[in-house]
């Protein structure tokens, strides 16, 4: 069957799939008619009818000319008023969908004939957000079995401009979507995915047939912020910790800080001359810096920027492009934000221990981790899937920020697993309707590690103990410090919030003597002491006659693993209990290697970090457990990473086995943004299909 006229002929298939897709839409318009009028019958504020009552048939009809209407304002309306508010708060448009939509909803009754559409405004939001949602998940269901339709849906979610237009690119070269399970361990993943009812089964199903499991070692800075640093941009030179102290300027770097993101990428840029792992037809996605991509969405270190594909906030408004998911998304934050304060309830009623303080903004950003920024991010890799982008790299947080306060291998965070699980399955059914083929890297920036924090265990902070060993009054109550996260940064831009003062506060005694007490900044267990009045790099002479008791002090601590500082005569130290050194120059050791306890690629790290320029006068490191490899972070934690100990420093990279095997024994994260270069490579070469791409050969 075909149609002649004019000498063209129309496929029958072209026929099924019109005719499919006109009774997708009559199915989802029946369904919104009856969800409107189920809604009529049961909120007192809405009615379908006139004051004189109408026959059923009639209450029929005029919902169907309702939700009919409200249909075709929501397509043609809706996607101009999102456009019309990029200036709006990224959250904040996610309260304002619920009115705006409810707008919709009380024109598209107005339009009703003879005044039988009415209902008050709060009504009209309740009803519009139901109707949205039944009619997203009525076509959702529709679409399960038509890989086409699936295909649309997803471009629709994900808002995605080229997708609308249909100029995604078909190519056979395949590209790579490298997806970053913020936080999990080597090990932790390990217990994910196995069993016979593994945790995460879509991860196990792929290393079970197409993918290969590879641990790798972090820098003695185990923190996102240096590890992504350098995996996007190929050097993490000069990123001590997740937060640091710059004598030269007076400022406090924090890597989930925007204007420190934009810096720090400065520097890597300058430093490689490379624009980053994601500058050829690129996107990044939820991370804190770009990779140099060309698209760049709820990215840190562009969330000042407004131009065009640079807006850090985009992803937000691709996502709230289709109403049905503010109201899905409000209805998932709310019920995290009730399971975080019952999980913290259980957890105190129980006796589970060790625990941190979850109340204030905690449950909030837990949320807006386990929910907002997963499904945003998840929608956004959608989208430059389905429109044929090169290469993608995108970070989910949700783990890494439930770990913080929940601990590493709480019921909690298993339940978190289980959901990172179905955005990874989510992807992998996208990229079976993509324009190209594509190859899925899977990897961690970090682990995390387990411990009682180091104030809940000794009674008192790495800042009060530096105070006690400098002879200086203890301020009560001690000053917090917010914890490094990289979720609160992301909050705090998609709610438009500035960012806090970038210098360090003294205490109410230190005003008359500003810049004489030392700076002490945490990052996990990693602890950084400046002395901000004496330039450069303080050596250890220099410390000993400012504070004469001050290392002692710390070496001698119980809850102090080793100190970094730099001596006069030998060069960078490591310091332990009972006078114990590690000459980092030369290897020698005197007494007991402080060291030891910490693997023996620990002093490799500790000498590299030894010659950064900003790094602190004195590092701390906390101790560790030799038999459960707990730490004690100096920050509000219970699990953490930052320093060397446990678990935090055993990342894991999960590579398809269609791309050559990495290097054994991965050491660095610049040794990790070296495999991804090479893989990007591997993939322009077009290998046969079903055969694995031949490798060129390794960089040294």
């Amino acid at each position: 069957m075909a149609d002649r006229k004019k000498g063209r002929s129309v496929p029958v298939t072209t026929w099924r799939n019109a005719g499919a897709a006109l009774l997708r839409v009559l199915a989802v318009w029946a369904v919104s008619t009856l969800t409107m009028v189920l809604l009529a019958l049961a909120l007192p504020g809405f009615h379908l009818q006139s004051a004189d009552g109408d026959s059923f048939t009639r209450i029929g009809i005029t919902a169907a000319l309702g939700a009919g209407c409200f249909g075709l304002l929501n397509a043609l309306v809706w996607p101009w008023l999102v456009r019309a508010m990029l200036l709006v708060p990224a959250l904040a448009l996610g309260l304002l969908v619920f009115l705006l939509n409810g707008s919709l909803l009380w024109l598209a009754l107005s339009a009703i004939p003879d005044g039988r559409g009415t209902a008050g405004p709060s009504t009209a939001v309740v009803v519009a957000a139901v109707m949205s949602v039944a009619a997203s998940a009525t076509s959702t269901f529709l679409a399960v079995r038509d890989p086409d339709a699936q295909a649309r849906r997803l471009r629709r979610m994900a808002g995605r401009r080229a997708a609308r237009s249909g100029t995604a690119r078909h190519t056979d070269t395949p590209g790579i979507v490298f997806l970053q399970l913020d936080g999990i361990g080597h090990r932790r993943l390990c217990a994910a995915i196995e069993g016979e009812r593994p945790q995460m089964p879509a991860l196990a199903a792929l290393l079970g047939t197409s993918h290969r499991l590879t641990p790798w070692h972090t820098d003695w800075s185990s923190q996102t912020g240096a590890a992504q640093l350098a995996i996007l941009h190929g050097s993490n030179e000069d990123v001590p910790a997740f937060r640091w102290y710059e004598k030269d300027t007076g400022e406090v770097i924090v890597s989930n800080r925007p204007s420190s993101a934009a810096e720090l990428q400065r520097r890597a840029v300058e430093r490689t001359g490379s624009a980053g792992l994601l500058a050829q037809d690129g996107a990044s996605r939820g991370n804190l810096f770009t990779g140099g991509a060309g698209q760049a969405a709820l990215v840190l270190s562009v969330a000042a920027r407004r131009g065009r594909g640079q807006r850090s906030r985009a992803g937000y408004f691709a996502y709230f492009s289709d109403p049905a998911h503010a109201a899905r998304t409000a209805a998932s934050f709310l019920a995290e934000l009730v399971r975080e304060i019952a999980q913290a309830l259980r957890a105190r009623f129980t006796g589970t221990g060790p625990r941190v303080s979850r109340g204030g903004l905690y449950p909030f950003i837990r949320a807006f981790a386990t929910v907002v920024q997963r499904d945003v991010v998840t929608a956004a890799v959608i989208g430059d899937v389905l429109n044929g982008r090169t290469s993608v790299y995108a970070d989910l947080v949700a783990y890494d920020e439930v770990a913080h306060h929940s601990g590493p291998d709480s019921r909690d965070t298993r339940q978190v697993l289980a959901r990172l699980d179905r955005c990874v399955a989510t992807i992998l059914r996208a990229v079976e309707h993509a324009p190209r083929p594509y190859h899925l890297v899977l990897l961690s920036d970090h682990g995390q590690s387990h411990g009682e924090t180091f104030e809940a265990a000794y009674g008192h902070t790495l800042e009060e103990l530096v105070r006690i060993g400098c002879g200086r009054p203890v301020p009560r109550p001690p000053r917090r410090q917010e914890t490094g996260a990289e979720a609160r940064g992301a909050a705090r831009v998609a709610l438009h919030r500035p960012e806090r003062p970038a210098r360090p506060r003294p205490a109410e005694d230190d005003r008359q003597e500003r810049g004489r007490a030392p700076v002490v900044l945490a990052s996990g267990n990693l602890g950084l002491i400046s002395l901000p009045d004496v330039p450069g790099r303080a050596g250890r002479l220099t410390i000993e006659r400012r504070c004469p008791a001050l290392l002692r002090t710390l070496a001698e601590h119980p809850g102090i693993g080793f100190l970094l500082v730099h001596d006069e005569r030998h060069g960078p130290v490591a310091l332990g209990a009972g006078g114990a050194e590690h000459r980092l120059a030369t290897g020698e050791i005197v007494g007991h290697d402080p060291l030891a306890p910490f693997g023996p690629r620990a002093a490799a790290a500790v000498r590299r970090t030894a010659g950064f320029a900003h790094a602190a006068d004195i590092m701390v490191n906390s101790s560790v457990d030799k038999d459960t490899g707990d730490v004690h972070a100096f920050e509000d934690q219970i699990g953490c990473h930052g320093g060397l100990g446990g678990e935090q420093s055993r990342a894991f990279l999960m590579s398809p086995l269609a791309l050559s095997a990495p290097a054994p024994g991965l050491v660095g994260a610049e040794a990790v943004h070296r495999e991804l270069l090479r893989w990007q490579r591997e993939a322009t070469l077009r290998p046969t299909p079903g055969q694995p791409a031949h490798a060129p050969s390794r960089p040294r």
